[in-house]
């Protein structure tokens, strides 16, 4: 990869983050109006698969059969990286401390790293362990979390489920697009899953409550629509779009450690549109998480050719047709080689 593909990769990734940090901030009023929050996510998502669709379509520009041949990568986007992580996520809310859910969640970047080291045998660089470490901590300050006793632990348990939820997400998001554009692969991801979420929430699964109820957002009254449009629009539609190119762009590893970066707007969010206090503690924090990703950033990728290899959890269709050889360049904006193209890959 270039350094100017990499530097534009770097700044999708980073409206991705900051798109992402706006719905905390517009969601609360929301929940605290009597919504649930698997409710609140079912309407964003799909608000935000509907807008995206669209575009979508413009996209494919009439070419409806890349649908079909990258429908394991929309099915895992949907069942994984939209219903399921969401879904395990608010369970482990329900039982420990949101600051702690989040701080599990949020352990995806560690979980790749670890991955590639365990499918490929080699140790990571130093500054791959040292930028994990440097972000991790960075990650600890900004959510803060409290300490509160003993701990449930099947709490713990969804919290890491959430954590390998996020991972799959930015597995499936940086593997080669092989004709489906991103903003495809999010509307359709969005779509499904929140028809999933629906119909988890139909059935009785998880509490489904949607008060028609005015809220109250940035100190004015609005209809429950508003705040919950903006959030479709911007921090789902956008925000996975975005977040879907620039991993594709900067692979899984890259991509997540800048995702950290969502954490980090989340907390300014708060403090500039609804009050919440912002300290001397998070911003070091979040100092450090822009030290560790700097530090994973920095790392001299192994290359073959114009090819950054990078290990896929998930093997394409069989039934895929193979659209260039390996010794073929890519498609503009994507640096990744299908695992099917090569025989071992790099930590």
């Amino acid at each position: 990869m270039n350094r100017s593909s990499t530097t534009l990769g770097l700044l999708i990734a980073v409206i991705a983050a900051a798109s992402f940090g706006l719905s905390g901030a517009l969601i609360k009023p929301v929940l605290e109006a009597g919504w649930s929050p698997a409710a609140a996510v079912t309407v964003r998502v799909l608000i935000g698969g509907t807008v995206l669709a669209p575009f979508a379509i413009l996209a494919l520009k009439g070419r409806w059969i890349a649908l079909w041949y990258a429908r394991s990568r929309i099915l895992l986007m949907a069942i994984i990286g939209v219903a399921g992580t969401q879904l395990v996520y608010f369970a482990a809310v329900e039982r420990i401390p949101v600051g702690i859910a989040i701080l599990l969640e949020y352990m995806a970047p560690l979980l790749l790293v670890g991955f590639a080291w365990a499918t490929t045998r080699r140790m990571p660089k130093a500054v791959v362990l040292i930028g994990s470490v440097v972000a991790l901590g960075g990650l600890i300050l900004v959510v803060s979390p409290e300490g509160s006793g003993a701990l449930d632990p099947i709490g713990i348990i969804f919290g890491a489920c959430a954590a390998v939820g996020a991972a799959v997400y930015y597995v499936v998001a940086a593997r080669s697009s092989e004709g489906l554009p991103a903003v495809a692969l999010a509307a359709a991801g969005l779509l499904i899953g929140g028809i999933i979420l629906g119909l988890i929430g139909l059935v009785g699964i998880v509490p489904f409550d949607m008060p028609m109820v005015d809220v109250s957002v940035l100190g004015f009254v609005a209809p429950w629509w508003v705040p919950l449009l903006i959030v479709g629009i911007v921090a789902t539609g956008i925000a996975y779009s975005t977040s879907i190119m620039a991993s594709e762009m900067l692979g899984s590893r890259l991509a997540s450690f800048v995702g950290l970066l969502e954490v980090v707007t989340a907390a300014i969010y708060a403090w500039l549109l609804i009050g919440e206090n912002l300290s001397i503690t998070q911003f070091i924090g979040g100092a450090l998480i822009l030290a560790g990703i700097a530090f994973v950033r920095s790392e001299k990728s192994e290359h073959i050719g114009d090819f950054t290899i990078e290990a896929e959890a998930f093997p394409s269709d069989e039934d895929e047709p193979i659209l260039a050889p390996a010794s073929a360049p890519l498609e503009p904006g994507t640096d990744t080689v299908p695992l099917r193209h090569v025989q071992s890959s790099g930590g």
